[in-house]
C-alpha cells in the first residue's frame, strides 16, 4: 500500500476527502488520537479507492475554539480568516470580535465581509463595524447575488476561512466564488455520510494556483477559553503597545492605578467598548475554570 502526501480538502467528524497526487481519497484516520482537520497536510496510506491518514505534518496555524470542557479544530493551515456578516439578520458584534481574537492569536489576518449590501439596513450595519475598522480591520462591501468581484482580490494569494453566523449568505458567497458548489457540496457530503446540508462539513476549494477557500458551517458561538489572560490581551491588536506599561506586572486591567489600558481608554486611544469586551471575556473565563 502506497503512503501519499495530499491536503484535506472536505472534514466531517473524523471522515476525510484528502486531495493527493492521485486523486481524491475519502479517509479516515489511524487511531483515536490523530487529528486532522481542513487543510491539513497528511501522509496517507492507500489502500484500494480508500485511505487512511497515518500523520499530520507540521502547521502554520491552527484556528479552534474551546469552552471549559472541549475544544473544537476548525481550520489549519489558515493564512485569513474573512467573517461574514450581513445587513439583515442582524449579527453579533461580540461573536465577531471573538472570531478575529482568535484569529490574532495564531497570527493570521483577519477582514469583514459584509455582505447583502443592496438592503437598506447596510449603512448601520457599516456603522457597527466601525469599532473594528478604525483599528485597522479591512472591510469588504458586497451583494453575494450580484457581484462578489470586490473580495477576490482580498482573497489572492491567501488561504482564506469563511467564518460567520447562519443567514449571513455565505453559502450564496461561495456559490458565487465557485459555480456549481452545490452540486459538488451534495458529492462531498454523501462521501462524507453527513447529509445533503451544505452547513455540515468544512470544505476547501481552490480559487487559482496561489488562492484556496475554507467555507466552514455557521456558528452561534465561539469560546475563547484555550486563551489565558496573556493571551487574551495580546489577542487586542490596539492593546499591544500598553501591555507591560502598567504600574503593577500583575494588572489584570480593572481598577488598579497606573493601569495603561484604562488611561488609554479615557484618553480616547482605545475604544472603552473593547476594554470592556476584555474584561467580559476574562470573567467569564475564570468564572469557567472555577466550576471545573
Amino acid at each position: 500500500m502506497a503512503v501519499l502526501t495530499g491536503q484535506v480538502v472536505a472534514a466531517f467528524s473524523r471522515r476525510f476527502i484528502v486531495a493527493t497526487a492521485a486523486g481524491e481519497l475519502p479517509c479516515q484516520v489511524r487511531g483515536r488520537h490523530l487529528r486532522a482537520v481542513c487543510g491539513d497536510q497528511v501522509e496517507v496510506r492507500r489502500d484500494g479507492d480508500a485511505g487512511v491518514i497515518e500523520a499530520v505534518l507540521p502547521r502554520a496555524s491552527l484556528l479552534y475554539r474551546s469552552d471549559a470542557f472541549k475544544s473544537k479544530a476548525i481550520a489549519a493551515n489558515v493564512t485569513q480568516l474573512a467573517v461574514v456578516v450581513a445587513a439583515r439578520p442582524s449579527f453579533s458584534m461580540e461573536l465577531v470580535q471573538r472570531c478575529i481574537l482568535a484569529a490574532e492569536d495564531q497570527g493570521i489576518a483577519s477582514l469583514l465581509v459584509l455582505n447583502k449590501a443592496d438592503l437598506p439596513e447596510t449603512p448601520a450595519a457599516r456603522a457597527r463595524l466601525d469599532l473594528l475598522t478604525r483599528i485597522g480591520y479591512p472591510l469588504v462591501t458586497l451583494s453575494a447575488l450580484s457581484d462578489v468581484t470586490p473580495l477576490q482580490p482580498a482573497l489572492r494569494g491567501h488561504s482564506t476561512l469563511l467564518i460567520g453566523q447562519s443567514g449571513m449568505g455565505k453559502s450564496t458567497l461561495i456559490n458565487a466564488l465557485f459555480p456549481g458548489a452545490d452540486a459538488a457540496t451534495a458529492e462531498y457530503s454523501e462521501a462524507l455520510d453527513s447529509g445533503r446540508h451544505t452547513t455540515t462539513h468544512t470544505r476547501l476549494r481552490r480559487l487559482d494556483a496561489v488562492s484556496t477557500v475554507i467555507d466552514s458551517p455557521g456558528l452561534q458561538e465561539f469560546a475563547l477559553q484555550h486563551l489565558d489572560a496573556g493571551a487574551l490581551a495580546h489577542a487586542f491588536v490596539e492593546f499591544r503597545p500598553y501591555l507591560g506599561q502598567c504600574r503593577f506586572r500583575d494588572c489584570k486591567h480593572e481598577v488598579e492605578p497606573g493601569c495603561r489600558l484604562q488611561e488609554a481608554a479615557a484618553a480616547g486611544e482605545i475604544d472603552p467598548a473593547r476594554l470592556q469586551l476584555f474584561r467580559s471575556l476574562r470573567r467569564l473565563q475564570q468564572n469557567a475554570a472555577q466550576r471545573l
